[in-house]
């Protein structure tokens, strides 16, 4: 049995956790047109069809220049696993040249043992002579054992980047049951996809300061009981969120509610309230309580 571990590293909104849902096959994690959507390290579990190799994905936070103790809490999660995996993919869809990001985190890489792909994604939007520009920039880095170009979204070319990767598996134990996606309890699963329809009905000025928490997670036999708590930093923030006539509430209530009820396989009764705490980001107490800590 083959065995081991993988970092999905890149710049916010750059694709990481679409690629993670393609190579599992599942969605175990979410996914907007938002950056910075990720804050936790998300483990997505693929065991192949003869249980002769297991592969635990990481997505990471997209690392970026923090600008308060939640950006600094996201960076430090993805720099973490650098030296804690077997291998790094690092995705990229764009030159060096396009912001500073990318060159940050090859500088990084630069000094990384770790086995390194790179995976140039969105090549649905790029187009050939752009894909060869990046692909020759990133070769001649020489940093990278393999370069590979996919469309996340899509599903392109991603079963390369599995078989490629099994390669640098070492021999080691099955680490999780082989019908098990991810390692995070439901109530996490849950709270991420509230969080995932309510930035998909935000303006950008929201998305970054808003976090949920379940207050109420009640199972029965008919139907499951929950309720959350969507809080943002601001009083403006929560009109926003409610709506006029409390229409956008319950939009992310319906659409949470549906995708949670397709994930436990069961009728779900969804509460949602939204709730204002200032400058959480920046609150120790408030990011140890809403779940972002270290999960080594």
């Amino acid at each position: 049995m083959k065995s081991g571990f993988i970092s999905i590293i890149g710049r916010p909104n750059v694709g990481k956790s679409t690629l993670l849902n393609a190579i599992i096959g599942e969605k175990v994690a979410i996914a907007t047109n938002k950056p910075q959507t990720t804050r936790n390290t998300i483990r997505g579990i693929y065991t192949d069809d003869k249980n002769e190799v297991q592969m635990i994905f990481i997505d990471t936070p997209g690392i970026h220049k923090p600008r308060n103790k939640l950006g600094e809490f996201m960076t430090d999660s993805a720099l973490g696993t650098f030296s804690e995996v077997d291998a790094i993919l690092f995705l990229v869809d764009d030159l060096l040249e396009a912001g500073p990001g990318d060159k940050y985190i090859v500088d990084l890489l630069k000094d990384v043992k770790t086995p390194k792909f790179l995976v140039i994604n969105k090549i649905d939007i790029l187009g050939p002579e752009k894909y060869k520009q990046i692909f020759e920039e990133y070769q001649e880095i020489g940093i990278f054992e393999n370069i590979f170009g996919v469309s996340a979204a899509k599903g392109t070319n991603v079963s390369d980047v599995i078989s490629q990767t099994e390669r640098l598996m070492p021999e080691g134990p099955m680490f999780f049951p082989a019908d098990m996606m991810t390692d995070y309890p439901e109530r996490f699963l849950v709270s991420e996809i509230i969080r995932e329809k309510t930035l998909m009905y935000l303006d950008e000025e929201v998305p970054h300061g808003v976090a949920v928490a379940i207050e109420q997670y009640e199972e029965t036999e008919t139907i499951d009981k929950i309720s959350a708590v969507i809080y943002c930093e601001k009083k403006s923030h929560k009109g926003i969120i409610i709506g006029k006539g409390g229409r956008k509430l319950k939009g992310i209530g319906k659409a949470a509610r549906q995708e949670i009820e397709a994930l436990l396989g069961c009728k779900v009764y969804l509460q949602l309230w939204v709730k204002v705490k200032e400058n959480w980001r920046d609150s120790d107490i408030a990011l140890s309580n809403f779940g972002y800590k270290e999960q080594r």
